[in-house]
């Protein structure tokens, strides 16, 4: 299956116009036709409905792999160049909103540092296909387990600490004068959805194999943290933070987790290798769990 014909039809899905992709690819329209119509005569398979423009059962399936291939197609090819350049004098830190804690902050040298802030599922990627040359993602695990990350490519991964839970509550809320709450006694309150800025709803399911929360009130999808914190003071939502971002919110309560046993894990993610100003950032983070 040919990469670039794989890649015309990620665009066309995407967009939801041949037309559109072409602009965005550089492509004449009818070399865009062309890409699909050469893709969908490799499977056999008719892989997208023209009028309207999306993908049919077969097309659908294919978009499934076709992320994830993609992906690691670009991920080898940072990889090979990566070897291949001389070590880079900068350097350029991906970083979910709560990995940005006082571990980071502490290592970051005065100069010679791009970082960039992102939703964590979007770490891994921009550290495997060279966008980036370390990452720092975070998320609810258990003690000591390793945060489940996608298979974006063979990345090292190095715990760098983990820190209590607390849910942040509305001042008011029947459960803000508690010692501490459990998830299961909140399984039916209303929940902010924020996958870019705090823990993903979906994360804590993974992590607990069990329900969970289960009804979002709102999804925030920024990366603005004190944007988070203050739609769950308001209450328009509770949300899971570590209890250090929570209790400093300067607004509404934060009430630490009892139950389940969870904690928020803090990871480094690396290409492998290391050297020049990576590798000295990556030996201050990791020096400073000891």
């Amino acid at each position: 299956m040919d990469p670039h014909l794989l890649r015309t039809f990620v665009a066309v899905v995407r967009l939801g116009s041949f037309s559109a992709a072409a602009r965005e690819l550089g492509y004449t329209q009818s070399a865009v036709s062309q890409h699909i119509a050469a893709l969908e005569g490799d499977l056999r398979a008719e892989l997208l409905t023209r009028r309207p423009v999306g993908p049919t059962v077969a097309g659908a399936r294919l978009l499934e792999h076709a992320g994830p291939l993609l992906l690691r197609l670009d991920a080898a090819r940072a990889d090979v160049l990566r070897l291949a350049a001389a070590p880079p004098e900068e350097v350029t830190v991906a970083a979910s909103p709560l990995a940005v804690g006082p571990r980071l902050l502490g290592a970051l040298p005065s100069t010679g540092v791009t970082l960039r802030v992102m939703a964590p599922a979007a770490v891994p990627a921009a550290v495997a296909t060279g966008g980036c040359d370390l990452g720092l993602v975070d998320g609810p695990a258990a003690p000591s387990d390793p945060l489940r990350l996608p298979d974006v490519a063979p990345l090292a991964v190095a715990g760098l600490g983990e820190e209590e839970l607390a849910v942040l509550l509305p001042a008011g809320h029947p459960f803000a004068a508690r010692a501490a709450v459990r998830l299961d006694d909140l399984a039916d309150a209303r929940w902010l959805d924020a996958p870019g800025a705090g823990i993903p709803l979906a994360a804590v399911r993974a992590a607990t194999g069990s329900p969970g929360p289960r009804r979002p009130a709102l999804r925030y999808d920024g990366t603005d943290l004190h944007a988070l914190c203050a739609l769950a003071a308001a209450g328009h939502g509770l949300a899971l933070l570590p209890r250090r971002v929570a209790e400093s919110a300067g607004a509404g309560v934060a009430v630490p987790l009892a139950a389940p046993r969870l904690v928020h894990r803090t990871e480094l993610l690396s290409p492998g290798a290391l050297t020049g100003a990576a590798a000295a950032l990556a030996a201050r983070l990791t020096h400073q769990q000891h």
